[in-house]
């Protein structure tokens, strides 16, 4: 399999964009460029595999992708949420580096 560097360009844009939004939906804020990107394809697997077992169709083109990967990975963070137990304090990924409490 081969990716040129304009697909790979797009899904790494695709994947910021999506994870992003999910970190501040979820979180209130985003989990950095490396977490949101690797969020954001990964909720694009989760969001292309969902949608058509649900009958599904978001539709073609980049604002399709990028609502389908957000939606994905809104999926993804709560279920990682629901398994670390909830909200608090375990739940910072990227934000508070070096804060003292």
């Amino acid at each position: 399999m081969h990716i040129s560097s304009e697909s790979l360009l797009i899904i790494l844009v695709v994947g910021l964009i999506a994870g992003w939004l999910a970190g501040q939906i979820v979180h209130g804020s985003g989990f950095g460029i490396v977490g949101d990107i690797i969020i954001g394809i990964v909720g694009a697997f989760i969001g292309s595999w969902l949608f058509p077992q649900l009958g599904i169709h978001l539709g073609t083109g980049i604002v399709a992708a990028i609502v389908n990967a957000t939606i994905g990975a809104l999926i993804l963070l709560l279920i990682i949420r629901l398994v670390r137990g909830g909200g608090g304090g375990g739940w910072r990924w990227g934000g508070n580096w070096g804060r003292r409490w």
